[in-house]
């Protein structure tokens, strides 16, 4: 048996997790595109099939994941379109199998939303808007912020300390890293936003479209911090693409929640924490044999090099202006 948090997760061990709850299955059990945690879908007899979601031990609390649940019933209850964890015949939407915390959904079928489309993004402003008009109401207690430490400063010592990175471009991240951290660090104090309860993770794989409708999923990430970051994961292309993007995005979102414009300068170090964020996930988890198995090129120079290079275009973009509205209301 390897010595990673899934190894004990057998068919047998879903089958017999699912049905100590109350449902029957059919035995037919379908892995889905997801590594932090396994998501399965589950046949049920004589009935639609089930999604169900094993979390990574050991890496939220149950209070943590708790407070994910109540923001989505919280949500749900407002009527915001997603995917909510469903009540289960225990009582609670949440059920422990040992050293695995199980979640069950309905299944929901839906594709990526179009986004060279404006009037797709507005309706994405809108629904973020409706998102966050809820979501400021209260604060996580539990869940993490978005921040430069944990996202960026934890990311570099990981990957630093732990021998990801070939020697031969070992100093290039190092002292790239660190001027990038220090720009962050100032576009950070220049804009004093107030957290809010954030998606977290809103890019277009998290949102299904479907009826001219857009349902979001997977609030696994949920975190408190600025607004914005859950906004600009949905603009692409050029400046211009994406200041028409963002004023279209902005017109639907401020429908229903207010926009502080001042957050815009955040923009580009959210996208860099990220890029940093995700090199170090998958350095974290290289010991479960499904990263080394979907991200094949992720332990080879070549990689590194081209992160570097990333790494640069972003330290690059970061002296330039931010984002405006186009029609400069500010």
């Amino acid at each position: 048996m390897t010595d990673h948090p899934y190894s004990a997760l057998t068919p047998d061990r879903i089958l017999d997790a699912i049905e100590a709850l109350g449902f029957h299955c059919d035995g037919r059990v379908t892995a889905l595109n997801s590594y932090e945690n396994r998501v399965l879908q589950v046949g049920i007899e004589d009935a639609t099939p089930l999604i169900a979601k094993f979390y990574r031990p050991n890496r939220w609390s149950i209070e943590q994941i708790q407070e994910e649940h109540d923001f989505c019933a919280e949500l749900a209850a407002a009527e915001f379109p997603l995917v909510a964890p469903m009540m289960l015949p225990t009582g609670s939407s949440l059920h422990q199998d040992g050293e695995f915390t199980l979640a069950m959904f309905t299944r929901f079928g839906g594709h990526a939303p179009e986004l060279d489309n404006l009037d797709t993004i507005e309706l994405l402003g809108r629904t973020l808007g409706r998102l966050h008009a809820t979501s400021q109401q209260k604060d996580f207690q539990y869940r993490p912020h978005i921040d430069i430490q944990s996202y960026g400063t934890d990311s570099r010592t990981f990957l630093l300390e732990n021998d990801f990175i070939p020697t031969s471009l070992k100093e290039a991240y190092d002292s790239l890293t660190r001027d990038i951290l220090s720009v962050i660090q100032q576009r950070f104090d220049a804009c004093h936003y107030t957290s809010t309860r954030l998606h977290g993770d809103c890019h277009p794989g998290n949102i299904l479209w479907r009826d001219d409708k857009a349902v979001f999923v997977d609030f696994d990430d949920c975190r408190m911090g600025p607004a914005i970051q859950d906004l600009w994961m949905l603009l692409s292309g050029d400046r211009q693409d994406q200041m028409m993007q963002l004023e279209a995005l902005l017109e639907g979102y401020e429908m229903f929640c207010d926009f502080d414009d001042a957050q815009l300068v955040l923009i580009e170090p959210l996208r860099t924490l990220r890029m940093m964020h995700y090199a170090a996930w998958v350095a974290r988890r290289w010991q479960d044999p499904a990263f080394p198995k979907a991200f094949p090129w992720f332990n080879t120079e070549r990689y590194w090099a081209e992160h570097i290079l990333d790494l640069r275009e972003q330290f690059a973009m970061l002296q330039e202006a931010p984002l405006t509205r186009i029609s400069g209301n500010m």
